[in-house]
């Protein structure tokens, strides 16, 4: 079985693709170098528990703060989507105790979610900041 990276190796590798990554000069270029994607896309699909753990770690962490747009429409999004029923009494109870949770929640999209699943995310999330939503309101 192969294992996946620690926790805070995930998040530093995911880190420095989503830099890489969101740089307009690097618009429309790859960078075979950067593990972070392949990686996180991995561990979601075969590894959720420790997804899960590095999708809470990259938020807690604050060099992620430009990047949770992709955290949230990336590993998030994709992780309920594969492991809805699984995770989605954590999310719910994780958005419900952290505020910024909530607000991750509230940048992801159906995608492959269950109408079930998408109903209860809807339900926890926080949308204030996104898709012109007021942060205010």
């Amino acid at each position: 079985m192969i294992s996946p990276l620690p926790i805070m190796q995930l998040v530093e590798e995911w880190l420095q693709w989503a830099t890489w990554q969101t740089n307009p000069e690097n618009k429309g270029r790859l960078n075979d170098d950067l593990i972070g994607f392949g990686e996180f896309e991995w561990v979601v699909r075969e590894q959720p528990e420790h997804a899960w753990q590095g999708i809470l770690a990259t938020l807690a962490d604050v060099r992620a703060k430009p990047y949770l747009g992709v955290l949230a429409a990336g590993p998030l999004e994709d992780l309920l989507s594969y492991h809805g029923p699984a995770f989605i009494g954590r999310v719910e109870r994780e958005a419900a105790l952290n505020p910024q949770f909530a607000g991750l929640l509230g940048g992801v999209w159906q995608f492959k979610m269950t109408d079930e699943i998408w109903a209860r995310v809807q339900a926890a999330w926080d949308r204030r900041g996104w898709d012109e939503v007021p942060i205010d309101g």
